[in-house]
């Protein structure tokens, strides 16, 4: 298995990127990890030699703030292209980068391309969830489309169940859509015309809307969502869990020294909660829906979250979840 990394993207690439890949690349001897960028700028923090790390140089990037469309085709020598086009052309099996998103979504689907069948590719991550037999939730749309088609709802759900489980393992996925209500008929225009396709899926098993606020406690393995909402969806998961860990610790802090004794009889809960709610420990986000994996984690990224996301990379290039869905879609075709 071969995994091209866009080693300038990113708010400290190469850095964390760098030392990400060290961590993967001495975890999963199998995997070659191909870091494409400033060759000089990723030696600086290569802190060992392994076999299965590659550097590809160039010294053209695409910035957080450049055009996606415009960029990915202007920019022949970006890292990120360069490592779309090795993708494409076989030489390496999937893609990661934590650089600018709109440009990685055109990379993927212009450059890589659609699986044939598949309308839109959906921006899809695991969400935290409480509920006791499940660990995390698929969420799909997390914002590669923002204007979404009844048509493409009902695809999110297959990609959806189909990545459940391939990668996720589950035997029976559970499919709900996000609306304003419960009842069949709520929701706007598109939820309702969504809905209607959901229900006459046969490739899926539909449980009906689900409200907001029942989100976290897990209603079903994968969450259908358009992509306007999706990505306010991944903003607030994100926010919501640096605020709730950052106002226990506030609590703590001024509490006085019974909160203190507290929390230090409770270290290791404490610790567990945050571990708990640290996204990054889930991978990154993948667009999925292309013809081979692309995989995204955000811009003010970790070394943590580098890791993880290449052990999802990893995971997902282990199955045969790509394979099946492009049979699946060209028998729809048929």
């Amino acid at each position: 298995m071969r995994i091209a990394i866009d080693a300038m993207g990113g708010d400290d690439a190469p850095k964390v990127v760098v030392e990400g890949v060290l961590v993967a690349a001495e975890a999963f001897p199998d995997t070659t990890m191909v870091m494409y960028g400033d060759e000089k700028k990723i030696n600086e923090y290569m802190t060992k030699s392994l076999p299965n790390i590659e550097i590809v140089h160039t010294d053209e990037k695409i910035e957080g703030d450049d055009d996606p469309v415009r960029s990915v085709r202007r920019k022949k020598k970006a890292s990120m292209v360069l490592a779309a086009h090795s993708v494409k052309d076989g030489e390496n099996d999937a893609l990661f980068s934590a650089g600018n998103t709109g440009a990685l979504l055109a990379a993927g689907t212009l450059i890589i391309g659609r699986i044939r069948g598949i309308d839109r590719p959906a921006l899809m991550a695991s969400m935290l969830t409480v509920k006791s037999n499940r660990d995390n939730m698929l969420v799909l749309d997390l914002g590669s489309n923002a204007d979404t088609k009844p048509i493409n709802l009902d695809q999110y759900a297959t990609l959806g169940t189909y990545y459940a489980k391939y990668v996720n393992k589950v035997e029976n996925p559970t499919v709900a859509l996000l609306n304003n209500g419960t009842e069949d008929n709520k929701g706007n225009q598109l939820t309702k015309a969504g809905f209607d396709l959901l229900k006459e899926n046969e490739n899926i098993q539909f449980v009906g809307n689900v409200e907001a606020r029942e989100m976290f406690n897990g209603p079903a393995d994968v969450l259908v969502v358009d992509g306007f909402t999706g990505n306010a969806v991944l903003k607030s998961m994100e926010g919501t869990a640096s605020t709730v860990v950052n106002l226990l610790m506030d609590a703590i802090k001024d509490s006085g020294t019974k909160g203190k004794l507290g929390a230090l009889l409770l270290k290791d809960q404490l610790k567990g909660l945050k571990d708990t709610m640290n996204l990054s420990k889930l991978g990154g986000a993948i667009l999925f829906g292309v013809k081979s994996p692309v995989m995204k984690t955000h811009g003010a990224t970790d070394a943590e979250a580098v890791y993880h996301t290449l052990r999802q990379t990893r995971d997902i290039l282990q199955t045969d979840v790509l394979k099946d869905l492009e049979q699946y879609f060209e028998n729809v075709q048929k």
